[in-house]
């Protein structure tokens, strides 16, 4: 092994590296194309390419998108573009109108994303300003000294009591030469973009839930009238069993088995009952308000209704309007940008250190021509012997950014089946809720003859009971599925990332918003409205 006394090729760098540390800018700029070539992970033609800044330059990962839905050739599926931004009109309900302002006015979740926004922008101000100088400061101070004339060696001073000011501005500025800075302010404004996409997905998800809610409840409204009427039918079924059985007619059985039947149909309502207020309770907190029994506000209404069609564009528009799939692709855009500023620790770093002042004995002299005082001070610091833990960190960056890759993929994949969900259910609850209302039909008619038949004793009341409980029981299903029709269009334009255009213009017509209790004389809890500069939204959405 040669000894590094003696070997002139191990003398060579350090050599080089005396050379290289004289003050001189073409020394500077030999530096940095030095440490492109020996240390980096992007060439020097790439440095150049990417703006002065190592590290890639993010390109939106492609997406798996269907070319169409699984039921594009049924004609209740129109592919053409549409806009859905009010898609809760469709159903023409004013009480789901007011609710939907109501939520996005008060709801509190939404509340907490609007401020998560607020402070991301706040964090993107803050990695702007490491563009500066990263520390810049003023001092002053006065000082009184007394000197001891009594210590060993001392030199004669003119004076052994004095007085010192000084004033003063310093500051350190480290370059942003290899762009580490420019890519932090990248990532902190894709995280931006990302939070608002975010607030955008809460509030697709808050007028999925409200819409959600209010048809549960409207539902739940319906099988509690049907289970009303079913309670009339059978008590008239129990009064005609109890004369019969009084006049001879009938035996006690059939007075038991009507008792039985009618309080098994009355057992249903309580149940019923309780979901929906479980329902207006939900709706209650989307509202941002204490749980109330809303029944009175809300009144009682048929089940909400829907066209026969949906609107549903096509699947590649899901990357364009859906929030949540627009916030992973920036999530990995700003993981990307972390790359660059992981690679920037690989190479020196260049600082410029000053600072500009005066100092007087007496304060009248303190800002006079000889006060004044000054430094400056070029200085690099290079991070040597420390590759394997700098270039772990650069794979570090660089698989959570394939993850978060994968995680944006596996989000396109997700809504285009939520989508496909939607799409199947609102078609098939359509079909089925038409075979019901027949057979509702059928089975009310069936019960009419089976009761006048039994009252003329034509029948026995094992066959009333009989249609009877299949009447609470098809009636009980129609109503689930005239509610899963409209519960179907809610999850259709739910999947497809409508609603959040809602902050930028409100709806045409829109009825007022439903004043929560405590606030009818208007007014309105704080709601922070953030709304992105347009280069940040396009850049969201590119």
């Amino acid at each position: 092994m040669d000894d590094l006394t003696t070997s002139p090729q191990r003398w060579a760098p350090i050599a080089l590296l005396r050379r290289l540390l004289k003050p001189g800018p073409r020394r500077l700029a030999l530096i940095g194309t030095l440490a492109l070539s020996f240390t980096g992970c992007t060439t020097l033609s790439e440095y150049v390419h990417n703006g002065f800044k190592v590290g890639p330059n993010y390109k939106r990962p492609p997406a798996p998108v269907a070319e169409q839905w699984i039921d594009a050739t049924d004609v209740r599926v129109r592919s053409e573009p549409t806009d859905g931004s009010c898609w809760w009109t469709i159903f023409g309900d004013p009480v789901l109108d007011s609710l939907v302002q109501g939520a996005y006015q008060q709801n509190l979740t939404l509340r907490e994303a609007g401020f998560r926004v607020l402070a991301q922008r706040a964090q993107l101000g803050i990695a702007i300003g490491e563009l500066f100088p990263q520390s810049q400061y003023m001092n002053g101070d006065y000082t009184r000294v007394n000197l001891s004339g009594v210590v060993a060696n001392r030199v004669g001073a003119p004076e052994l009591y004095y007085s010192q000011w000084d004033f003063g501005f310093g500051m350190s500025w480290e370059l942003d030469f290899w762009g580490r800075f420019r890519r932090s302010i990248e990532a902190a404004r894709d995280e931006l973009d990302a939070s608002v996409e975010t607030y955008d997905d809460a509030l697709v998800s808050l007028i999925g839930d409200v819409a959600t809610n209010y048809v549960t409840l409207r539902t739940l409204q319906q099988q509690i009238a049907y289970a009303r009427e079913n309670v009339r039918l059978q008590t008239i079924s129990l009064n005609i069993a109890t004369a019969r059985f009084k006049g001879g007619q009938a035996s006690e059985m059939d007075v038991n088995q009507a008792q039985s039947d009618l309080s098994n149909t009355q057992s249903l309502i309580p149940q019923l009952e309780i979901q929906a207020r479980q329902a207006t309770n939900r709706l209650c907190v989307l509202l941002g308000i204490p749980p109330e029994d809303l029944a009175a506000k809300l009144g009682q209404a048929p089940i909400p209704t829907t066209p026969p069609e949906v609107v549903v564009g096509i699947p590649a528009d899901l990357l364009r309007r859906r929030p949540d799939i627009r916030r992973r692709e920036r999530e990995a855009a700003a993981q990307s940008a972390q790359i660059g500023v992981a690679e920037a620790a690989l190479y020196p770093a260049f600082t410029i250190n000053g600072t500009i002042g005066w100092s007087a004995e007496e304060f009248k002299d303190l800002f006079s021509g000889q006060a004044g005082r000054g430094v400056i001070s070029p200085s690099f610091q290079w991070n040597l012997l420390n590759y394997g833990r700098l270039l772990n960190n650069i794979r570090l960056q660089d698989a959570r950014f394939q993850a978060l890759v994968a995680q944006y993929q596996q989000t396109v994949l997700q809504a285009n089946a939520e989508v496909e969900n939607g799409i199947i259910r609102f078609l098939r609850s359509q079909q089925q809720a038409r075979f019901l209302a027949t057979a509702v039909a059928a089975e009310q008619k069936a019960v009419k003859d089976a009761i006048a038949q039994y009252e003329g004793g034509l029948t026995d009341f094992n066959r009333v009971a009989v249609i009877q409980e299949r009447l609470v029981t098809r009636q009980n299903s129609y109503a689930v599925a005239q509610g899963e029709i409209a519960l179907g269009m809610v999850q259709v334009y739910r999947a497809l990332g409508g609603g959040w255009q809602l902050r930028c213009q409100p709806c045409d017509g829109a009825a007022p918003p439903f004043v929560a209790p405590g606030t009818e004389t208007g007014e309105q809890l704080p709601h922070p409205q953030p709304v992105p500069d347009e280069k940040e939204k396009n850049a969201a959405k590119d």
